[in-house]
């Protein structure tokens, strides 16, 4: 059973996230996150959420990559309302709050950043999701549905 996200440090959920998603390559996992960065709009949060946070796959119970190296994949949620904007306006579960995933099954659902998404897949070796939400419904999902998340950076609101 994959331990409490929330009451783990972040340095063990880090290093888990890295071995997990990376082949415990630090530096891999470093150039992710960078180019991640580099192509959101400034102030963008981003979360991990999913079996490489827990280990934990929500279907079944089974571990991350339980099906082979490579087969599992990073859910990454991005908070704030400026990347919001790059979804369709009908590409919305919660409107204006909370997208649906950008994802090999939907790649025109947010066109601006299915490139990116698709490099980030290629340095990865795996699938990789992007979701938009507020930060309210990134809290809500983890306190009221028990799906933890990851926060790779923080987002930063207008006047913080």
């Amino acid at each position: 059973m994959a331990k409490a996200v929330n009451k783990t440090p972040e340095e063990e959920v880090r290093d888990r996230v890295t071995q997990l998603a990376f082949d415990g390559d630090k530096l891999r996992f470093r150039e992710f996150f960078k180019k991640l960065e580099s192509g959101l709009p400034p102030g963008t949060g981003i979360a991990l959420r999913g079996s490489v946070v827990t280990n934990e796959r929500w279907k079944d119970g089974k571990p991350f990559d339980a099906d082979g190296r490579g087969t599992s994949d990073l859910d990454v949620t991005l908070v704030g309302s400026e990347v919001m904007e790059y979804w369709d306006k009908d590409a919305y579960y919660i409107p204006a709050l909370h997208t649906r995933p950008l994802c090999d099954d939907e790649p025109g659902i947010a066109p601006g950043l299915n490139t990116l998404r698709e490099e980030l897949q290629e340095l990865a070796g795996r699938p990789v999701n992007f979701q938009a939400t507020a930060n309210v419904v990134l809290f809500a999902r983890d306190v009221l549905f028990n799906e933890p998340y990851f926060m790779l950076k923080s987002p930063v609101t207008s006047g913080s």
